[in-house]
């Protein structure tokens, strides 16, 4: 006899889960930084005049992806001798390699297809990961840049990268998961924030888009005067997109107060711009503001907070009209925090050092950003999300009905079968005689009575001949009601007829009942004494037959 059993099911292991899910973060990586290569070997090769070999290209493309992720730069070549930082990353491009990792960290825990499940990490474990797939490759990268023109400052190497990189995992993986949320108020919390930032960053958009077509004439001059031939124009046309994001952010930061610095010693705000700015020439730099005091059009840029926070306490509020007013404004600071919080960090990372000396400041401060969020946001949101809960809550006020005036009662009959069911009772002026609402039964009623219509029959009472039931249609009409022949309300309410009792008619005397004589023609006369005669005298017969 042979025993068969089935062989154990061989699967990967947490091991193979957790090695896979760095494997994702290393080709991620690979990925932005492939993309951004393929775009900086492009420019090279279209350029006219091809500066350097292909080694210093790579070079390029690596610090060009180092740079979005945070981290500085050092210009070796510069005109006055010694090295100079470079720490404004496009906003643009830090997008790509955050949507990637983001996306590697979801599919990680994504389950398999075809339903067939596979080894999968816990939500941690797909964290660190991710995450230690990718820092492996940006420290490849760092190190390669080290022999480069652009080598990168290993303090912010070593800073930023890690906190980008951890964080775009871990939203991956709370994508994954569904977007849990451990309470209420904190579904509201990054929905409020999230909505008050947007409002920002397109307010400050809006800003430098209306300041850069103000000074349309001078960002033309320096674009043409950056290049002479189409491929140099066209990189530094994509160096503009790519710091677009940047613009906003500082035009939100100039509607908040704060401003942005343009060297040291030099501020730009809406009251006006103050210091000696050093700005550099490029096509965006052109929106900035002239010097002097600003006018009226410079403060309409204070109504962007002012509606970000109104908006973000709209958004509270709406969502408390069964909280306390308590748990409504500690939802609505934590939103105003969290909107601070991440409005710092993107002035941080739309700033930075440009140079050395008076370039060293430039951009927005982040902590002043920050500030002044969670100040909006503390004196306009939590009042709007005070007010949009008590207006939520307010209860509407009963609608004035006028009094019914004296009409008859227009209700449908609950009861009733065959045609009748379900009829309304109208008043007398409105309802007619069934007669009168179908023509065929005037034309029998005129056929069995012989009169027209409307005339009464003789000697049938108003209604044509007698007839058994009361209550009935005496022309056949199965849905006749009573109330067809009510009068109507303008005229007069006929007295009923007083029934008199018939008189007792007189009772009749019973009469004596006369009994027959025999017949004299069959009987033979008593005074015969004919056979079979009773005997007796006549006198007796007389008595006997009566009077």
């Amino acid at each position: 006899m042979t025993h068969v059993t089935e062989p154990p099911l061989v699967q990967g292991g947490r091991s193979a889960a957790l090695a896979a899910a760095c494997v994702r973060g290393g080709v991620a990586a690979g990925l932005g930084l492939g993309a951004l290569a393929v775009l900086v070997i492009a420019a090279w090769i279209s350029s006219p005049f091809l500066g350097g070999g292909p080694d210093d290209v790579l070079h390029a493309a690596t610090g060009l992806w180092l740079l979005a992720h945070g981290v500085d730069l050092i210009r070796t070549d510069t005109l006055s001798g010694p090295p100079a930082p470079l720490g404004v990353a496009p906003l643009l491009l830090t997008a790509l390699p955050v949507w990637l990792v983001h996306r590697s960290a979801r599919d990680t825990l994504a389950p398999g297809t075809a339903g067939r499940d596979r080894p999968r990490p816990s939500p941690s474990g797909a964290i660190a990961s991710v995450a230690g797939g990718y820092l492996l490759v940006t420290a490849a990268v760092v190190l390669y840049s080290e022999s480069g023109p652009l080598p990168a400052d290993l303090v912010t190497a070593g800073l930023w990268p890690p906190a980008v990189v951890a964080g775009a995992a871990g939203a991956g993986v709370w994508t994954a998961l569904g977007r849990p949320f451990p309470g209420q108020r904190w579904v509201v919390l990054p929905r409020a924030a999230g909505l008050g930032l947007v409002t920002l960053l397109a307010g400050g958009a809006t800003a430098a888009a209306v300041s850069l077509v103000r000074h349309a004439d001078r960002a033309q001059a320096v674009f043409l005067g950056l290049a002479g031939e189409w491929s140099g124009r066209a990189a530094v046309l994509l160096l503009v997109l790519a710091l677009l994001p940047n613009a906003a952010v500082w035009g939100a930061a100039y509607g908040l107060g704060p401003g942005f610095a343009l060297g040291t010693g030099a501020l730009a705000t809406p009251l006006g711009l103050t210091g000696d700015p050093a700005v550099p020439p490029f096509p965006l730099l052109a929106a900035v503001p002239a010097e002097g005091p600003g006018g009226w059009l410079h403060w309409t840029t204070a109504t962007v907070p002012l509606a970000a926070a109104v908006l973000l306490g709209h958004r509270v509020g709406r969502s408390a009209r069964t909280w306390t007013a308590r748990d409504t404004a500690l939802t609505a600071l934590g939103a105003v925090g969290a909107c601070g919080a991440a409005a710092a960090a993107l002035a941080g990372a739309a700033g930075g050092p440009l140079g050395t000396g008076r370039l060293s400041a430039f951009g927005p401060v982040w902590w002043q950003t920050g500030g002044a969020v969670v100040l909006w946001g503390t004196c306009v949101g939590v009042p709007a999300a005070l007010g949009a809960r008590a207006w939520g809550r307010r209860v509407p006020r009963a609608e004035r009905v006028p009094a019914p005036a004296a009409a008859p009662d227009l209700t449908t009959e609950e009861t009733g079968t065959g045609a009748a069911a379900g009829r309304k009772l109208l008043p007398g002026w409105v309802r007619r005689p069934a007669w009168s609402r179908n023509p065929s039964l005037a034309r029998v009623r005129f056929r069995r009575t012989g009169a027209a219509v409307g005339t009464p029959a003789p000697g049938g009472g108003s209604h044509g001949a007698p007839y058994a039931d009361p209550y009935g249609d005496p022309f056949g009409d199965t849905g006749y009601e009573p109330y067809d022949f009510l009068p109507a309300a303008w005229e007069p309410t006929p007295e009923p007829e007083r029934k008199t009792e018939p008189e007792p008619e007189p009772e009749r005397r019973a009469e004596p009942r006369k009994e027959t004589g025999p017949d004299p023609k069959t009987d033979p006369a008593p005074d015969s004494g004919g056979p079979g005669a009773p005997e007796g005298t006549g006198e007796e017969t007389k008595g006997r037959t009566g009077e």
